[in-house]
């Protein structure tokens, strides 16, 4: 495909990266990314790779990632992709398990972890490539490790018999050869080995390509999400199969740095980032005058109308609705766009967890396309997605082409086609438990179909808890409905096996001050604010009117109020941000208890004790 691709675009862009400064994007030409390609290709024909090994890349996000993984695929090699924050424990377990012959890390937080396991299993581990030598103290006794510089004079230098076995290497190539082994974070027990083949990829493209009608090679992608994240994989796939430009951030936290300099017109996320766009748009509407604020809520109904009304049913909008429109998205939503980073947008596939549809229908309405998703590791990443028209808020779309879906008799998901994998990688055991009899992948995770076909995701089946009254609760529904409060961060809803459900709840501390300035609330200690009672009223009040639509049953009663985020290097969440229930249970146990004493059931919030 590379090769292809190269002969049609020659010196047109393929991608953009700050290789030398922040701010500095230098664009790489399909023609040079092809030649980079096969250079890297040589060196790990040289460095004595047999085909059908694996290498591993760790690494925050750098072009060297294609290279070095398209370079293998040169060589029938697989990759094995690991987040860059990944601890000791998660990389040595990977590479342990997946066995790769060379390692490319990424730079100064990397590089132990590649260097600590060597030095356990020399006899494993032939070469560790550095992307970032600069930022790298190499140790005394390091013999295997290497700049990625060093890395590709070896694949310049190689002579002509090496030329030809890469290219021969090619040519014996299969569709079942593995192209990548991902490692699933999981909430729970060990990851697993996701085999993801060049079939299960070329299924993969050609179903986007069907679907993604609204799409082309104008468009502008930005490389967001790590591209160990299967989402982010699959779609940097597709771009590259597409010829849609990318541009690659190399650090997630300075993403809105990065966005206002690239503005793409695409973009992979999580819900998480268009939560936080939402409520600062909350924010900012809040700080309104009254008539401000009526003009605002003007835009967006003729927003919800024009888009959601008559472009979502492919319908044509009439002259004075569209003539509305222009003038709102020129006067305000152009405004929200532009602070976002995205004056231009075309489409933004977004999965990995529930988006409120409130916050869906807000993005729609003032333009922002957000093409909500499900689909997991195992999938090769999309299952459903948002059809360009008639698509349903509230659903997660409908099934890909060539994807086939049905809801097993215990409301679980089951999903079967050619996008799927054959397995787990040496886990004969995770492989009878995930595949049906007749061969249909049970993905874990609950929901159904509604009369138009469209599948809507209600929880992942283990995160489905039952309280002592026996009625089953869907914890990141709740969550995403807290999500819509701007005094809201992060939440996890507790409930499994208790009278009633409740809620661990990291505030917006900027948000939580304002309004403590305002009721004339001292705001000088943080843990001192976050007990005041005022506070903790207000807080249920808003919670209160979020879930007011629910059965009672489902309702939140009491929250505790955290001072710090659920944390990645203790385990509380995963690399894609998912709550790790049973970590989160077990390290505020006592938080979580003393919310089931005291007074009896009811809408009380709880005041925790000072410590």
């Amino acid at each position: 495909m590379i090769r292809r691709q190269a002969e049609k675009y020659g010196d047109r862009e393929v991608f953009r990266y700050t290789w030398r400064k922040p701010g500095e994007w230098l664009p790489t030409s399909w023609e040079e990314f092809r030649v980079q390609i096969d250079v890297a290709a040589r060196a790990l024909a040289r460095l004595g790779v047999k085909e059908k090994d694996n290498i591993a890349i760790c690494s925050y996000n750098t072009p060297q990632i294609l290279i070095a993984e398209y370079g293998g695929f040169r060589n029938r090699l697989g990759a094995i992709p690991l987040y860059s924050s990944s601890s000791q424990s998660q990389f040595d377990f990977i590479v342990g398990d997946g066995q790769p012959r060379i390692l490319f890390v990424g730079g100064k937080q990397q590089y132990p972890l590649a260097y600590n396991y060597w030095k356990k299993h020399p006899e494993q581990i032939d070469k560790i490539v550095i992307f970032k030598p600069r930022e790298v103290t190499v140790e005394p006794d390091d013999t295997v490790s290497c700049s990625w510089d060093d890395f590709m004079r070896i694949g310049v230098e190689a002579d002509e018999s090496i030329c030809i076995l890469v290219e021969q290497r090619a040519e014996r190539g299969l569709p079942d050869d593995i192209a990548t082994l991902i490692y699933t974070s999981g909430t729970t027990g060990q990851p697993k080995g996701v085999c993801i083949s060049h079939a299960n990829y070329d299924a993969a493209m050609e179903a986007h390509l069907k679907y993604l009608t609204n799409v082309s090679d104008k468009d502008l992608s930005m490389a967001f999400l790590p591209m160990s994240h299967i989402l982010e994989k699959a779609w940097g796939y597709f771009c590259l199969t597409k010829g849609i430009r990318m541009a690659i951030n190399e650090d997630p936290r300075i993403i809105q740095d990065t966005i206002q300099e690239v503005h793409p017109t695409c973009m992979t996320c999580v819900p998480r980032f268009w939560e936080k766009v939402y409520a600062g748009v909350k924010e900012k509407i809040a700080k309104m005058s009254k008539m401000e604020q009526m003009m605002v809520g003007r835009a967006i109904r003729v927003g919800y109308r024009r888009n959601l009304g008559f472009r979502r049913e492919g319908k044509p909008v009439p002259a004075i609705l569209e003539k509305e429109y222009r003038f709102w998205d020129k006067k305000i939503f152009s405004k929200v766009k532009n602070a976002v980073g995205i004056p231009h947008p075309n489409m933004f596939p977004t999965a990995g967890a529930p988006l409120s549809p409130r916050i869906t229908e807000f993005l729609h309405s003032i333009g922002i396309n957000i093409v909500i998703g499900y689909g997991l590791s195992e999938t090769t990443a999309t299952v459903s997605a948002f059809p360009h028209i008639d698509f349903e808020i509230g659903t997660v779309g409908v099934p890909l082409p060539m994807v086939k879906v049905k809801i097993d008799s215990n409301g679980e998901i089951l999903v079967k086609g050619a996008t799927v994998t054959s397995g787990y990688y040496n886990n004969p055991d995770a492989n009878a438990q995930s595949f049906t009899d007749d061969g249909w992948f049970r993905t874990g995770d609950a929901g159904y179909i509604t009369e138009s076909g469209a599948l809507v995701l209600t929880e992942r089946v283990k995160d489905l808890f039952k309280t002592s009254n026996g009625k089953y609760i869907a914890p990141q529904l709740l969550e995403s409905r807290l999500a819509e409060n701007k005094y809201v961060d992060e939440a996890a809803v507790i409930g499994d096996e208790r009278k009633f459900v409740t809620a661990l709840v990291v505030p917006n501390l900027s948000q939580v001050r304002a309004w403590a300035d305002a009721n004339h609330i001292d705001t000088s200690d943080t843990e001192k604010l976050l007990r005041d009672p005022r506070l903790m009223e207000m807080l249920m009040t808003e919670i209160d009117e979020l879930q007011k639509d629910l059965a009672t049953y489902e309702q939140i009663k009491r929250i505790t109020l955290l001072p710090e985020h659920f944390s990645l290097e203790k385990g509380e969440i995963t690399n894609t941000l998912k709550v790790r229930r049973p970590v989160v249970a077990k390290h505020y146990a006592k938080e979580i208890e003393a919310m089931y004493e005291g007074p009896k059931e009811g809408s009380t919030p709880l005041i925790p004790e000072e410590k």
